[in-house]
């Protein structure tokens, strides 16, 4: 498969030590050398594969000095693309990387769209969709653990087990195609019986262990979408501060100071939080406040965990119970907070309203019961689990709606093989089943869904 040559900056824009421009087709190394004056009028045409040359590039049409370099050059098929690979070093300025990118332009090369160097990897047999998925998990990991998981899938993890399963509905098929053109022995109907429904079998399970890592994967990949809910002054933006460990939030003793919700990634126990702290949920004649405490409404009702928190010194209102009735079937951490200051609140009826809930005590002003709530939020989603590296976690909502829709095809087999239902209506389950696997790799999947996936990649990926 050929395509034309594209370019694109690599690195993120801003200043910075170094930025690289890539490029990447058949014409790459022409253009490279074009552009290229090395020490002693060395050519890109005639090195090596692999080397790395000091130089500068120069615009052929006045024959000035664009910038000072060190160019890479990789030659296909052994690069990311499979394709003649350039990659320019110059120094990390919006002004010199976007000149070079320009000379690469005009002298026949096209911008490349986002994610089209992974796309041409795809496309030209060096990965497959769930490992070029994996790419951009591994660029937006937040946590080791998430990353860990985005390197496996990269490295081939779940895909070797997806071919594998295909391969063996594609030989139980074959087989039956052999049993109903040759039936030479009385018992074929049986054999061929037992068959689907061991092969079937197999298939089915091997799918729920996959759909049982679902929930922790995608948790990984996407991070928790935690809420930190509370009357106004319970404490709410320190514990922002405090889980972020910097000062994101106004702190004051005035209620009513967080008016809009902040949005902050932190990392807890390799457990990635989105954490959420919004306006203090109480009615309020202030229209600023009155809108910050309907947008907290709001999240709340999307939020995979909820940071309920109290205050240690005041008694508890008809708000804070309200709350509680709020997120009673949600997965909830109850926070009593302030516990430097003389107690007014009501312990007992703290542990009866908490009921299924964890609770932990804390004082952000004194830095305590910090890591018991950090535990108790691993602990609620991950249990331990996670440690164990050698299992295939699925992490993407588009593999985890695959394997659903797989999960029910392989059970209908199933049943209609327990039913005895002629094969070749059972053959169509087992197809079926087949083809949504191979969406997952890549095998059996629309261009235009391809065109989707790779347009969400950042530019120069």
């Amino acid at each position: 498969m050929e395509f034309d040559t594209i370019a694109a900056i690599s690195t993120p824009m801003g200043e910075g030590a170094i930025a690289i421009v890539r490029l990447s087709g058949d014409q790459a190394i022409d253009i490279a050398d074009k552009l290229f004056r090395g020490v002693g009028g060395k050519r890109i045409k005639e090195v090596a594969s692999h080397t790395i040359h000091y130089g500068q590039i120069i615009d052929p049409k006045t024959d000035e000095v664009a910038e000072e370099v060190m160019v890479s050059v990789m030659k296909g098929p052994k690069t990311f693309t499979k394709e003649d690979v350039i990659e320019i070093n110059c120094h990390g300025g919006l002004v010199s990387v976007k000149r070079v990118l320009q000379l690469l332009l005009n002298n026949g090369a096209r911008l490349a769209e986002p994610g089209e160097f992974t796309k041409r990897a795809f496309l030209n047999g060096r990965i497959d969709l769930s490992q070029a998925e994996a790419v951009m998990d591994l660029i937006r990991a937040k946590t080791d653990r998430a990353m860990n998981v985005a390197l496996g899938q990269m490295e081939g993890r779940l895909s070797k087990l997806i071919r594998k399963l295909r391969q063996d509905i594609l030989e139980t098929l074959a087989h039956v195609e052999v049993n109903i053109d040759y039936p030479e022995y009385d018992d074929v109907e049986e054999m061929t019986h037992n068959l689907l429904l061991e092969k079937a079998s197999y298939v089915k399970n091997e799918i729920e262990k996959l759909l049982r890592t679902s929930q922790q994967g995608k948790i990984l990949r996407d991070g928790l979408s935690t809420v930190i809910v509370g009357r106004p002054n319970v404490g709410k933006s320190s514990l922002l501060n405090s889980l972020v460990q910097e000062n994101k939030a106004i702190v004051t003793d005035i209620p009513g100071t967080t008016r809009d919700v902040i949005e902050e990634y932190v990392n807890v126990r390799g457990v990635p939080l989105r954490l959420l702290d919004t306006a203090g949920i109480r009615e309020t004649e202030d229209i600023v406040e009155r809108i910050g405490v309907e947008k907290s409404r709001q999240v709340l009702k999307e939020a995979d965990l909820i940071l309920l928190v109290l205050n240690y010194a005041d008694d508890l209102t008809a708000e804070d119970k309200n709350l509680f009735k709020a997120v009673e079937d949600m997965d909830v951490i109850v926070i009593v907070n302030k516990t430097d200051l003389p107690q007014m609140i009501d312990m007992d009826t703290v542990h009866e309203l908490s009921n299924k809930h964890k609770l932990v005590t804390t004082s952000l002003l004194e830095d305590r019961g910090v890591d018991e709530l950090e535990e108790a939020i691993a602990s609620l989603f991950f249990e331990g689990s996670i440690e164990a590296g050698d299992m295939t976690y699925v992490s993407n909502t588009r593999h985890i709606a695959l394997l659903n829709q797989a999960m029910q095809s392989i059970e209908e087999a199933l049943q209609a093989v327990e039913m005895g239902t002629p094969i070749d209506i059972v053959q169509i389950d087992l197809t079926r089943t087949w083809e949504l696997l191979g969406e997952i790799i890549g095998d059996s999947v629309h261009e235009s869904l391809i065109d989707q996936l790779f347009s969400q990649f950042c530019l120069g990926k």
